[in-house]
C-alpha cells in the first residue's frame, strides 16, 4: 500500500529532521570550532566545524552568493516535496518514496541551519562556545547562517595499500552531519535499486 504524504512526514521526515537539529544544537553549544570527541573508537569521531557553503565546503562568494545558495536550497526542497506528492499519486514503490523523503529531510535540515542559525546563535570560535540567543542578535542575518557539521570518519587506508598516494591517508576525510548522511544514503540506495524502482531506466 502506498503511504500518504502525511505518513511520510510523520514517520520519516520529522524524526530525521528533529534528530539532526538536536545533534546540531548540542554540538553548536557544547563544542568550540575544531574540538573533537571520540564517538565510535577507531572509526568515527565528533569534530565540530561550520560549513559556509554546500557539501565539502563549496561556496558561492559574498553575501549575495550565500543568499542565492539558501534560495536554491529552499526551491529545491519545495520541488522535492511536490515531486513526492506526484509520485504518491502515481503509486510509486515504497522504497522510492522512502528514499525521496530521506533526501527531503536532509535538505530541510541544512536549510534550517542556513536560514536561522545566524540569528539564533552567537559565533563559535577556536576555544569559545556559541550561546543560544532565542531573542535574536546572533552572528549573521537571516538566511546567512553556517551549516553545522560534526561527524568525521578516522579510518585510514593501510600502509601497504598499493596506491602510494592513498596509503596512510583517511578513506573519507570530509566532515558531515546527519542531514548529509540522509541524502547520501538514500541516493546510493536508489541508485543500487534503480532497475527495480525505475524499470524504464537501463
Amino acid at each position: 500500500m502506498t503511504p500518504t504524504l502525511r505518513q511520510l512526514v510523520w514517520r520519516i521526515l520529522l524524526p530525521i529532521l528533529c534528530l539532526d537539529q538536536v545533534i546540531k544544537f548540542w554540538v553548536k553549544t557544547s563544542f568550540a570550532i575544531g574540538e573533537r570527541m571520540p564517538f565510535v573508537p577507531g572509526i568515527l569521531e565528533l569534530q565540530f566545524i561550520e560549513n559556509e557553503g554546500m557539501a565539502f565546503g563549496w561556496a558561492l562568494p559574498g553575501t549575495l552568493g550565500k543568499l542565492l545558495l539558501t534560495a536554491f536550497r529552499l526551491v529545491a526542497a519545495l520541488g522535492i516535496g511536490v515531486y513526492i506528492s506526484r509520485r504518491i499519486k502515481e503509486h510509486a514503490p515504497r522504497g522510492v518514496l522512502t528514499g525521496l523523503t530521506f533526501v527531503w529531510a536532509g535538505a530541510l535540515g541544512n536549510i534550517i541551519d542556513s536560514a536561522v542559525y545566524g540569528r539564533l546563535f552567537g559565533r563559535s570560535g577556536w576555544g569559545t562556545l556559541a550561546e543560544f540567543l532565542p531573542e535574536g542578535g546572533g552572528y549573521a542575518p537571516w538566511f546567512q547562517g553556517h551549516v553545522v557539521d560534526m561527524f568525521h570518519f578516522i579510518v585510514t587506508w593501510p600502509a601497504w595499500w598499493p596506491i602510494e598516494a592513498w596509503a596512510g591517508r583517511e578513506i573519507f576525510p570530509p566532515i558531515w552531519n546527519l542531514a548529509d548522511a540522509a541524502i547520501s544514503v538514500s541516493v546510493i540506495w536508489m541508485l543500487l535499486h534503480q532497475r527495480t524502482y525505475f524499470p524504464s531506466v537501463r
